[in-house]
């Protein structure tokens, strides 16, 4: 994929990986780059188009979807996370609320944007995934489950979508330095480091994009079963 001339959406750009991914969509020579964060005011990076989106509301998605019809690369970025495990007080509501918007978020934006894409000769659709999505644990137990979900999804709508010339990729990764994982003592990627491999992926045309050494540790280590040890600080 040749990203001179593309438009780029990517949501939760504002900070953390959506901000790094921005800043390689537009050194990479992207068009026109949307940024999208509930709070467009937050979006200070020269060079994008701050856009209003909260992706676990349908109208917001239908509004951003008629209002951006020259995408060409969609990344589906925006995440949240919440500690705990399943038997923890509050883990059914709080597992709902990060399935609006890990899941259910990019399948609001997959539907929506998908003939925005096909109007547009196919182009790309990304979902930010995790190594969670392959291993979980009572540390984040909610959060893999949602990530499993959006793996899901991802595979299923690469089949979907492949009529239509869509390319459909999942970027999975361990923990990366940003907001998200703060007080989690554990190893960490930069952002910038993930924006690189996702667009070295992206360029290739791979389906599966593996961000860090320890996602590729991870994803070898499927067949023997690693799934079955917990993720841990």
């Amino acid at each position: 994929m040749n990203f001179q001339n593309a438009t780029v959406l990517i949501t939760g750009a504002n900070r953390g990986i959506g901000l790094a991914l921005a800043r390689e969509a537009l050194a990479r020579g992207a068009r026109k780059v949307y940024a999208a964060a509930r709070d467009p005011d937050s979006i200070t990076l020269p060079g994008v188009v701050p856009i209003r989106l909260d992706v676990s509301r349908d109208e917001d998605v239908q509004r951003v979807a008629a209002q951006c019809g020259d995408v060409t690369v969609l990344i589906n970025n925006a995440g949240v996370a919440e500690t705990g495990g399943f038997l923890a007080e509050g883990a059914v509501d709080a597992a709902r609320r990060q399935l609006e918007v890990n899941y259910f978020g990019p399948l609001r934006m997959a539907r929506a944007f998908a003939p925005v894409l096909a109007a547009n000769g196919g182009g790309a659709l990304v979902n930010v995934l995790s190594i969670a999505s392959w291993i979980g644990g009572p540390l984040l137990a909610g959060y893999a489950a949602t990530k499993s979900a959006a793996w899901s999804l991802t595979n299923s709508l690469r089949q979907e979508l492949a009529g239509q010339g869509t390319l459909v990729a999942g970027l999975h990764m361990g923990f990366v330095d940003t907001e998200l994982t703060q007080g989690i003592a554990a190893p960490k990627t930069t952002p910038q480091a993930i924006a690189t491999a996702l667009f070295d992926g992206l360029a290739q045309g791979a389906t599966e994009i593996l961000g860090d050494e320890v996602t590729r540790q991870v994803k070898q280590g499927l067949s023997a079963g690693v799934y079955l040890q917990a993720l841990s600080r």
